[in-house]
C-alpha cells in the first residue's frame, strides 16, 4: 500500500512539473504597436491577433486558445484602456484563433464571415465530430456574419471586413483599416514555412493564388499581420503568389509525366509534404478526375 502511496504521489509531482514548465515554455500574451491604438496580439496559446482600442470601445481581432490566454489579453488591454471590448472578429475558424471564443464575457460581439461560421460545426480533419454543437458553446459562436463586405464604427473609426474567397479555408475575412493601411489576414499567408491549405474545410491551393491576387488589386494596404508572422509588406505577398505557382506548375508538370502523389512528394522537402497534396488533390479537382 504504501509503495502505491508513494507511486501515486510521484506521478501528481510528475504531472504538476509538465504543467508549469508547460507554462514556463509558454511566454505571456503582449501587445505590440503597429499604429496609433492598433496593436498585434502576442505570445500566450494560440495564433497572433490584433487589438484595436477605439474612443468608445475596444475590438478585438481573434481569440487565442485558452482561458490563461483570454485573461491575459483582457489585462493586456485594461492597461491602456478601461473601455469596453465590444467586437471579437474571428479571422477564420481554426482552434488557435477561435479556441478562446468561450472565454470572453457576455456582451462581447462575435463576427466573422458567413462560410466561418459554418466551419465552426465542420468535422475535424480526423472526421471527430465539432465540439461546437455543443449548445453550451452556442453563445461563443459568431452571431454577426457578411458575404462580401462589412463596416465596423468604433466612434469615428471606420473598420472594414472584407471577404476575397476561398483559399485557406473558405471563410478567411480580412480585416483592414483604410485609415492607417493595416490589414490583418490570419492565416492567409505563410511566408516563413509551407502555406497551409485546409482542403478538408473547403480550401483550396489554386483558388488561394487568385483571392491573394484579388486582395491586393482591391485593398491599397501597406503592411499585412499574419496568424504566424511577423508583419510583413505587399512585396512579401506577390513573393508567396510567385512560389505557389512556381509549385503548381512544378506539380501539374509532374502530373503530366503520369507520377503519382507519392512519387511527386518525394521531388519536394518532408515539411511541404500537405502543400503538395493540396495542389494535386486541388489539380485532379480541376481536370474533373
Amino acid at each position: 500500500m504504501k509503495a502505491n502511496v508513494g507511486a501515486m504521489l510521484a506521478l501528481a509531482l510528475s504531472a504538476q512539473t509538465m504543467v508549469l514548465a508547460q507554462q514556463r515554455e509558454t511566454p505571456p500574451v503582449r501587445l505590440a504597436p503597429v499604429a496609433a491604438n492598433i496593436y498585434e496580439v502576442l505570445e500566450g496559446q494560440g495564433a497572433r491577433g490584433g487589438a484595436y482600442i477605439g474612443s468608445d470601445a475596444v475590438v478585438l481581432i481573434d481569440a487565442k486558445m485558452d482561458k490563461n490566454s483570454v485573461d491575459q489579453t483582457i489585462a493586456e488591454v485594461r492597461k491602456l484602456t478601461d473601455k469596453p471590448i465590444r467586437y471579437l472578429i474571428n479571422t477564420h475558424s481554426d482552434g488557435d484563433h477561435v479556441q478562446g471564443n468561450q472565454f470572453f464575457p457576455p456582451g462581447v460581439i462575435i463576427v466573422a464571415h458567413e462560410n466561418c461560421r459554418n466551419e465552426f460545426f465542420h468535422p475535424g480533419r480526423d472526421g471527430a465530430p465539432s465540439e461546437w454543437s455543443k449548445p453550451e458553446l452556442a453563445p461563443f459562436i459568431p452571431g454577426i456574419t457578411f458575404r462580401d463586405k462589412m463596416d465596423l464604427y468604433v466612434g469615428p473609426k471606420k473598420i472594414e471586413l472584407r471577404y476575397f474567397g476561398t483559399g485557406h479555408t473558405t471563410g478567411d475575412a480580412v480585416v483592414y483599416f483604410p485609415d492607417d493601411r493595416i490589414a490583418f489576414v490570419g492565416d492567409m499567408v505563410f511566408l516563413t514555412r509551407p502555406q497551409l491549405i485546409h482542403t478538408y474545410k473547403g480550401g483550396n491551393s489554386l483558388e488561394h493564388v487568385r483571392t491573394l491576387q484579388k486582395m491586393l488589386d482591391t485593398l491599397d494596404a501597406e503592411k499585412f499581420c499574419g496568424g504566424h508572422e511577423e508583419v510583413f509588406d505587399r512585396a512579401s505577398i506577390r513573393a508567396h503568389i510567385e512560389q505557389m505557382r512556381k509549385m503548381q506548375a512544378r506539380i501539374e508538370a509532374l502530373m503530366k509525366e503520369g507520377k503519382d502523389l507519392e512519387t511527386i512528394r518525394k521531388e519536394f522537402k518532408d515539411n511541404e509534404a500537405r502543400l503538395v497534396e493540396a495542389v494535386y488533390l486541388d489539380l485532379k479537382k480541376a481536370r474533373g478526375q
